[in-house]
């Protein structure tokens, strides 16, 4: 029976990581709220984002709890950055487009978007959206488009409907079926993962 339920789960882990969406990364930026972190987290881990990017250099980054996170926490690596330009000249070195989600009139509509690229998508502050320098470093700005007297949602929920959109493309482009890692990385993950 431990055996059964040993393969199982290798075949789970192996299925989910050949999903993972290698060239597809999230910057948070000072979101200080925990629950709004754990609930990212969990969406991030549905739609196969294997790397965040948290870039903490005004606010402290919140303690999360594995309950509120579902556990999605430790099946999502984490990168942290303290300046904008560190986090920025990483992704680039890494050859990554950066897209920064913010309210401004200039900003493009999310759903004109290519997501299907090499990129990083970075949500800030729950009450300020990204810094000054994030708006200056992106290669775009963009926003959902909403029709309310309210002109922004939760960003957890920004989240959700920004990485969907990112999958519905994917999933179109038939992303999801052919692992974007190498054979290496690969036996790599389902190495750390199996003892997880």
């Amino acid at each position: 029976m431990i055996e059964f339920k040993t393969k199982k789960r290798r075949e789970k882990i192996i299925s989910v990581l050949s999903a993972r969406q290698k060239n597809l990364k999230l910057v948070l930026e000072n979101i200080h709220d925990p629950h709004n972190v754990s609930a990212i987290f969990r969406t991030c881990d549905a739609v196969g984002i294997q790397y965040v990017n948290l870039l903490y250099n005004t606010n402290k980054f919140p303690k999360i709890g594995k309950k509120s996170s579902a556990s999605a926490f430790k099946w999502v690596d984490r990168t942290k950055f303290v300046s904008v330009s560190e986090c920025f000249r990483s992704l680039r070195n890494e050859g990554f487009k950066i897209y920064a989600s913010s309210l401004k009139e200039n900003s493009k509509n999310l759903y004109d978007l290519d997501l299907t690229g090499k990129i990083a998508i970075v949500l800030g502050n729950e009450h300020t959206g990204i810094s000054e320098e994030v708006e200056q470093q992106s290669d775009l700005l963009f926003k959902i488009p909403m029709f309310g007297m309210v002109q922004s949602l939760n960003v957890s929920v920004a989240a959700a409907v920004i990485l969907y959109e990112t999958l519905r493309q994917r999933l179109a482009k038939g992303m999801y079926r052919k692992s974007e890692f190498s054979e290496d990385e690969l036996k790599t993950l389902i190495d750390i993962w199996s003892d997880k």
